[in-house]
């Protein structure tokens, strides 16, 4: 069976992405896209055998001249889940438009390895409602937004979470890990 791991960049009051994001003002978001926590995470997504995104999560790219059907990281196979977006879907990326849920709980059941569930906070608090995410990575950046896209969207989770391991970086970022427990 595969885990999923919701590894994700995060604000310190829980927003994934802030309204400068969001209005696709990447140059004013106060999100650190420099330091070097960028190439640890380069290399540590490497270690996913497949990437779950919503398709808010996989249209950011685009703003980086990715293209519909194109991969957002290069060698890991890509899931979009969407009811609106239209591409083919093709080896590297697969775009689903059914039930969500269903989807991935085969998709764990079937697969082994890890899955990378990298936004959006909706998707996040749809999966975590059903039990599906298996641990939680974030890079905590050391910014307050206000206002965003929430880490689990609309829900209001309530778990017990063990921290496996923590990573301070020099610019200020964290990258705790924990573990799982639903209550």
């Amino acid at each position: 069976m595969a885990t999923l791991t919701y590894h994700v960049a995060v604000s310190l009051d829980n927003f994934i992405a802030d309204q400068a994001m969001m209005d696709g003002n990447i140059d004013s978001t106060l999100f650190l896209f420099e330091g070097e926590h960028v190439p640890d995470f380069l290399s540590e997504i490497q270690e996913y055998d497949a990437v779950l995104m919503g398709a808010k999560t996989y249209e950011f790219g685009f703003k980086f001249g990715a293209k519909p059907g194109e991969p957002g990281y290069k060698g890991i196979k890509h899931y979009i889940f969407s009811s609106s977006m239209q591409f083919e879907s093709n080896a590297e990326v697969e775009l689903v438009k059914g039930d969500a849920i269903e989807f991935i709980k085969n998709l764990k059941q079937q697969e082994n390895g890890k899955l990378w569930l990298c936004g959006g906070g909706e998707l996040a608090g749809a999966l975590l409602t059903h039990q599906l995410i298996d641990q939680l990575v974030l890079k905590v950046n050391p910014v307050m937004v206000g206002e965003g896209v929430p880490l689990f969207g609309s829900l209001k989770p309530r778990l017990k979470l063990e921290l496996v391991d923590m990573k301070q970086y020099v610019n200020g970022v964290t990258k705790p890990t924990y573990n799982i427990f639903y209550i």
